[in-house]
């Protein structure tokens, strides 16, 4: 069996190029392969397409990546806490494919087992389907590129819509686990995406916690396996951001004072 650890993060994406496509593992800001992320921004790579659940924050994840004009085109899900993200998307600075969350995620899994498309309920009657959804929009704010119909069938009385299934450039994934044969485990909610865009990437990269050898993995307990992988690289120690934190309120202090620990504090 391949060996296919890398000795650094740097190594890792060293031969992604500008305009790649880049299927980004994560759910809010757990699970993101922020190693890989932070390495392609050294780097100075450009144009991308990414392809990911959310475009993290403004000055964290994808969202780096973002401020300083290096994504071209992103197919997302849910991008309501980057406020670079919507300026961008605004001043027509930014291609912004909105997907529903289910649908991305199929796309992915279908990408990787081979599917080319397949058909959803999700979206028929929207402009999911029917088309128009602003995609782009120019300098005066008007739209650019809007959304192309997508064909609706019947089946068993029911309209379904067809999606075509993603194959991005690469995959960038974050584990708990990761052996030398690229045999991945994912932990709790990073279980979310990571899988998919491992299998869904043409090359996947995977950065782990923590690398063991082969053999260690039980069997039964791993999530990807090495077959979908291609590199693997140690990234253990890394900061584990919380997306918002809300303090829970402490019992009222004494008439006319404020209660303690009443703040909500948004964690970034």
């Amino acid at each position: 069996m391949i060996d296919k650890v890398v000795a650094s993060a740097d190594d890792a994406v060293a031969d992604i190029p500008d305009g790649a496509s880049l299927a980004v593992g994560g759910f809010g800001l757990c699970g993101i392969p922020v190693a890989l992320i932070d390495a392609l921004h050294r780097a100075g790579t450009s144009g991308l397409e990414t392809v990911s659940n959310n475009c993290g924050v403004d000055d964290w994840g994808l969202g780096i990546l973002l401020r300083d004009g290096r994504i071209r085109r992103t197919i997302s899900s849910y991008v309501g806490e980057n406020k670079e993200f919507a300026r961008q998307y605004l001043a027509g600075e930014l291609e912004v494919v909105l997907t529903p969350q289910g649908t991305l995620a199929e796309k992915l899994r279908a990408g990787g087992a081979g599917i080319p498309a397949f058909y959803t309920k999700a979206g028929v009657g929207t402009q999911v389907s029917d088309g128009g959804l602003p995609q782009k929009y120019d300098a005066d704010g008007g739209i650019a590129i809007a959304s192309a119909a997508k064909e609706v069938r019947s089946f068993g009385g029911v309209d379904y819509v067809l999606e075509e299934s993603l194959t991005p450039d690469y995959g960038l994934v974050h584990a708990w686990k990761g052996d030398r044969h690229g045999n991945l485990v994912f932990h709790a909610t990073a279980m979310n995406f990571n899988p998919l865009c491992a299998m869904a990437g043409r090359i996947t990269i995977a950065e782990v916690e923590e690398l063991v050898e082969p053999g260690e993995l039980d069997p039964g307990h791993i999530h990807t396996p090495g077959i979908f992988v291609q590199r693997v690289v140690l990234a253990s120690g890394g900061e584990k951001r919380i997306e918002k934190r809300t303090v829970a309120l402490a019992a009222p202090a004494a008439a006319g004072g404020n209660p303690a620990g009443s703040d909500q504090q948004a964690g970034a």
